[in-house]
């Protein structure tokens, strides 16, 4: 019998104006902070996060983030790193820019501290970073040592943020039960290699009852720039629930369709959870599950992709074989389902998922 695992990050803060007392959270793990980010990202919080280090006497670097976690780029961050002599990595923005902090972190063996500027993905609490190519496909997922030391989330900046990320977010989050409840059943193994902790299943499960009382609202909220309750439980069901939940729950055929789907140029201007969306609903069908409908209508009212004409694909054969065959690769999280799963499996689930979710939307 595999032993329970849990995992999670050392301290989680969410609230308003947050990023004013920048410099006071991070004083608790270091003085030369580095921060990872995209131009854009740190230019919309620079000065907050400038004038709130400078209150705390320290030094702070910033490396611009190239855009895409590859092994070159983590290299390079590393160097920067190393220049500065930091003592402690921030990544700031996406869930790319999170993870490259924490690729770097590792390496370093150095604090590290997730500071999301949008809810688009659970990348900020896990103690995962996803690389990709060169050309925008996923890579490999690689499990680090430990979750973030801190993760700093400001609703006023995730407020600001364009809705769609939010919504994005949504598909990752809504993701996490239909996942973690079939590793569950097949006794496969989460992330950390355990069996899912009870607690696990029930923040998943929690996560998912948030999205479908709260999505709605929170998405008023979002598009006129509004922190309400609303907001606030749904960032902390995109980030910290369903962080936990699939971390310490696990993974299954929504996040392969995922991966696959990185592999068509297509789809590459797609987001995260965009693309994870229609994965839960292909799982749902290799299940022969009931839940198709209510997934499709929850899926629909956010606007999240539920079709293949909402990934942008044809459907032709060959696009759909090349994307199943990469679902069902060694090593993907598709195989963690208590049933076999091979590629005309794989095959006949989207076509079938495409064919119902088409059916719906116009029924």
């Amino acid at each position: 019998m595999t032993s329970r695992i849990f995992i999670a990050p050392q301290r989680y803060v969410q609230g308003p104006g947050e990023l004013d007392r920048f410099g006071e959270h991070v004083a608790r793990l270091g003085t030369k902070p580095l921060v990872v980010a995209l131009a854009p990202d740190f230019d919309r919080v620079a000065d907050t996060i400038t004038a709130s280090v400078e209150r705390s006497g320290h030094q702070l670097a910033v490396a611009e983030f190239g855009g895409e976690l590859t092994r070159a780029e983590a290299n390079r961050l590393r160097a920067a790193a190393e220049a500065e002599g930091s003592d402690v990595i921030v990544g700031l923005g996406g869930g790319k820019a999170c993870d490259a902090a924490k690729a770097v972190a590792e390496v370093l063996n150095l604090p590290c501290v997730t500071v999301p500027t949008v809810a688009s993905t659970d990348a900020p609490c896990s103690a995962l970073a996803v690389f990709y190519t060169e050309e925008g496909a996923f890579e490999s997922g690689d499990l680090l040592r430990r979750n973030p030391d801190l993760v700093l989330v400001d609703s006023q900046v995730i407020a600001q943020a364009p809705t769609r990320f939010l919504i994005s977010g949504f598909g990752d989050a809504f993701a996490t039960y239909f996942e973690a409840r079939a590793v569950q059943r097949s006794g496969a193994t989460n992330m950390p290699g355990g069996t899912p902790t009870t607690a696990a299943l029930a923040i998943a499960e929690a996560c998912v009852g948030v999205l479908r009382r709260r999505s709605l609202e929170a998405i008023s909220a979002s598009d006129t720039n509004t922190v309400n309750d609303a907001l606030e439980d749904v960032i902390e069901a995109n980030v910290l629930l369903s962080g936990i939940g699939f971390e310490s729950g696990g993974l299954a055929v929504a996040h392969s369709i995922h991966n696959a789907l990185t592999e068509l140029e297509q789809t590459h201007g797609l987001l995260h959870g965009e693309k994870v969306a229609f994965g839960i609903l292909v799982q749902l069908v290799l299940e022969e599950s009931d839940e198709f409908a209510a997934a499709f209508d929850y899926l629909r009212s956010v606007g999240l992709p539920t079709t293949l004409a909402d990934l942008g694909l044809p459907p032709n054969e060959a696009t759909l074989r090349s994307l199943a065959f990469a679902a069902v690769a060694p090593g993907e999280t598709l195989h963690n389902m208590p049933i076999s799963i091979d590629e005309d499996a794989v095959l006949h689930a989207v076509i079938e998922a495409d064919r119902r979710a088409s059916e719906m939307r116009f029924s």
